[in-house]
């Protein structure tokens, strides 16, 4: 077995008997309660309560037996123990796994260890599950807590679950599935975070109960799944890979290719071409810089464009009681994603551009400069424009990655856990919304008037920046319209339950700006 989750191989042949279930053996009042944080391993005897101090363990320590004896057993035993539980681990070689063991936990033959405790950790591998049939009668009426994981291919091959494979072997038997969300190492450090929750189902309620009370006293959060039946969902989750970031990072990865190859043509190709000149040194650095700061630009957009989109969709139904498109509806979903690669491109940007006086290609630049100024015996360069647009250029920079920052920082979930709906949407929907006008001033002062220059137009193509404006400069002229009384005052009548064709007389409070303050429905 390796390190990590458990994972399953392949079916084998059923063993159970008829399903003659007993009451739940293992109390939830006699499990250890515990709600702190655990950050180090747990190897003692007192347990954490909610306000963090130590606690005294109950004089009846609870025993708990664990078949199996790898890598996610030894971490399963080590926090059991450490979570005031009496472990008594079966292993096929008892004596050679004795010492990777807790000295608290007991190391003996799987025949032995399944007498005395009421659960039962099965931590193996699915094709091991049939070398448990010669225990059966011993099983009898106890709870089995299944921990594996298949792997994706024999996810899909597999029409039961793991966790339903088990039951049907021992159907005189609780089988309960959890854990297989935790790695080993979580198991060990402690929960933290994300890593906090245990997705737990079974059909046995009492079973499930019994569960979850010793997920609380090991540190954890224990979501209750429902049935068995869901185990087979339970047991994809340690399967998925990002899977709302999919569609975010293939659209960011299209835009900066195809800004990337924009700028290619433009800023290298081109002077290849018409001038000889071999601009090629430009890809690594000055093309990858003019191409991050339109890809997150764009994404920017993105993130506000779909409720521009879903707001001109309920004016037009006059109702908010219906669904919106599947594709819009993935768009908000996907909101947050599409954000933060927004705000990965800025701040790359920002380090790009700071590398960029660093080049041994602008320091000749510079040579080149200054001996052509000596030659024209010219000893004064300076002009009043320039100076002034890149100033406020890099002034609206600053103020726009600062922004994104902030937008970042509150879609954590630890700091938008602290903020209430209001703050929360202050942040991500009005503070967002000056970061794209901030950003939109960054670019136009970028641009200045280089749309106007006929030598811009390189192979008939427009500057760059001029493509990136024309999605922000709609949402901003949308959302402009929006704030006009005529529709403002409809859209918030529809946001709060009026409806067009409707028979029932809606009026809206006295307070308009409080009503549009408390109507984002």
């Amino acid at each position: 077995m390796e390190s990590g989750q458990l994972v399953s191989r392949a079916p084998a042949p059923g063993c159970g008997k008829s399903l003659d279930m007993e009451d739940s053996p293992l109390h939830p009042q006699s499990a250890t309660r515990t709600s702190g944080k655990m950050d180090k391993p747990l190897i003692s005897h007192h347990l954490v309560d909610s306000d963090g101090s130590l606690a005294e363990a109950p004089s009846e320590v609870p025993k708990v037996g664990i078949l199996g004896s790898g890598d996610f057993a030894r971490s399963l035993a080590t926090r059991l123990v450490g979570s005031g539980f009496s472990v008594v681990v079966g292993s096929r070689n008892p004596k050679r796994m004795a010492g990777l063991f807790p000295s608290a936990a007991r190391v003996t033959l799987q025949e032995e260890a399944v007498g005395s405790p009421e659960v039962i950790f099965v931590a193996m591998f699915r094709e091991h599950y049939s070398t448990l049939c010669g225990l059966s009668d011993q099983l009898a009426g106890k709870i089995l807590v299944d921990v594996s994981n298949p792997t994706e291919r024999e996810h899909l091959q597999h029409h039961q679950s793991n966790a339903e494979y088990l039951a049907s072997l021992f159907p005189t038997c609780a089988v309960v599935k959890a854990f297989n969300v935790i790695s080993a190492w979580t198991l060990q450090s402690g929960p933290r975070d994300g890593n906090r929750q245990v997705p737990i189902c079974s059909d046995q309620p009492e079973a499930k109960r019994t569960v979850l009370e010793m997920v609380r006293a090991m540190g954890f959060t224990p979501v209750d799944m429902g049935s068995l039946a869901s185990a087979q969902e339970v047991e994809a989750m340690p399967l998925r890979l990002f899977p709302g970031w999919k569609v975010p990072a293939l659209l960011a990865l299209g835009l900066f290719i195809f800004f990337y190859a924009y700028n290619f043509v433009r800023d290298v190709l081109e002077p290849y071409v018409q001038e000889g000149k071999n601009k090629f040194y430009k890809l690594p650095v000055f093309v990858v810089n003019t191409t991050l700061p339109c890809v997150a630009y764009v994404l920017l957009s993105l993130v506000y464009l779909p409720g521009v989109l879903a707001a001109a969709l309920q004016l037009r139904r006059g109702t908010k009681y219906q669904r919106f498109p599947d594709w819009l509806d993935h768009w908000l979903q996907h909101r947050k994603q599409i954000g933060l690669l927004s705000f990965f491109c800025a701040p790359l940007h920002a380090l790009y551009s700071l590398c960029l006086p660093l080049r041994r290609s602008h320091r000749y630049d510079l040579v080149n400069l200054a001996v052509k100024q000596v030659l024209t015996n010219k000893s004064h360069l300076w002009n009043e424009e320039e100076v002034w647009r890149m100033e406020i250029y890099l002034s609206l920079g600053v103020l726009a990655l600062g922004m994104l920052s902030l937008l970042a920082v509150t879609s954590l979930p630890s700091i938008a856990n602290s903020l209430n709906w209001r703050e929360f949407s202050f942040v991500q929907s009005t503070l967002g919304f000056v970061a794209l006008v901030l950003s939109t001033l960054h670019t136009l002062t970028y641009g200045w008037t280089r749309a106007f220059e006929e030598s811009r137009y390189k192979f008939f193509l427009p500057p760059t920046f001029t493509l990136t404006l024309l999605v922000p400069c709609v949402i901003i002229l949308a959302k402009g319209l929006f704030l006009l009384p005529c529709i403002s005052r409809r859209l918030t009548k529809i946001r709060r339950g009026w409806e067009k064709d409707g028979f029932v007389r809606f009026t809206l409070p006295v307070d308009h700006a409080l009503a549009q303050k408390t109507s984002h429905v």
